[in-house]
């Protein structure tokens, strides 16, 4: 099981890397949305250390939604999705693999890039610090509850859209506790709170969203 999980992540980030474009149309997104505010609020620096946790989760949320769609798309327009559902381990471990290798290419580039991101909003070592952490934790949630809307709106027109609507109401607890978590890091308040509840998403999600995203490709094949 774990050499399939394996190859299924290998073959994904394989196959992104020949699609380059797709990986850092996310990334300049993201970087492109959060330097924007600085621009547009102006050089007020305690307005954007303020606002600087929100605006950063807000932009790695979309960025993170960009490329939900095409995370089971490529496989079921070429046919291979129906080879998967036929492999003697468990579907929700190969949605596993593809889950992972998503986050690697939308989510940890986005963690990578935060501290020097939040350097344009004033924040300083323990808060930049604390940014990275929650993103850490928040973004495989991101990707394992937006692969469950994929799923669900699979081969369907306009799935796009579908998605977002879909999962936009999921994300709003990891999204209140990460951005909570870095704004009670900056006011000297402990943050600890903010990532247990966190933590305890990302356990839930990671135990129920592949059996979840398995059951909807197998309704979506179906």
């Amino acid at each position: 099981m774990l050499a399939a999980l394996r190859c299924m992540v290998i073959r994904d980030l394989t196959l992104a890397m020949r699609h380059r474009s797709d990986v850092l149309t996310t990334v300049f997104f993201f970087i492109i949305v959060v330097s924007l505010f600085p621009l547009g609020v102006g050089p007020d620096a305690q307005l954007l250390k303020e606002m600087a946790a929100g605006v950063v989760w807000v932009a790695a949320l979309l960025a993170s939604m960009l490329s939900l769609t095409r995370l089971f798309a490529d496989d079921f327009n070429d046919g291979t999705l129906e080879q998967l559902l036929l492999v003697p381990q468990p579907l929700a471990l190969i949605v596993l693999g593809k889950v992972l290798a998503h986050w690697i290419i939308s989510g940890l580039p986005l963690v990578l890039m935060s501290p020097l991101l939040g350097l344009q909003f004033g924040l300083e070592g323990d808060e930049l610090i604390m940014l990275m952490v929650t993103l850490l934790i928040g973004t495989p949630v991101l990707s394992l509850l937006g692969a469950i809307g994929a799923a669900l709106t699979l081969g369907l027109r306009g799935g796009g859209v579908l998605v977002s609507l879909l999962v936009l109401p999921l994300y709003i607890p990891v999204l209140i506790f990460g951005a909570g978590a870095v704004t009670a890091s900056a006011a000297g308040m402990g943050a600890d709170g903010h990532l247990s509840l966190m933590g305890a998403i990302l356990l839930l999600a990671l135990a129920l969203a592949p059996w979840a995203s398995a059951a909807a490709l197998r309704i979506s094949v179906e």
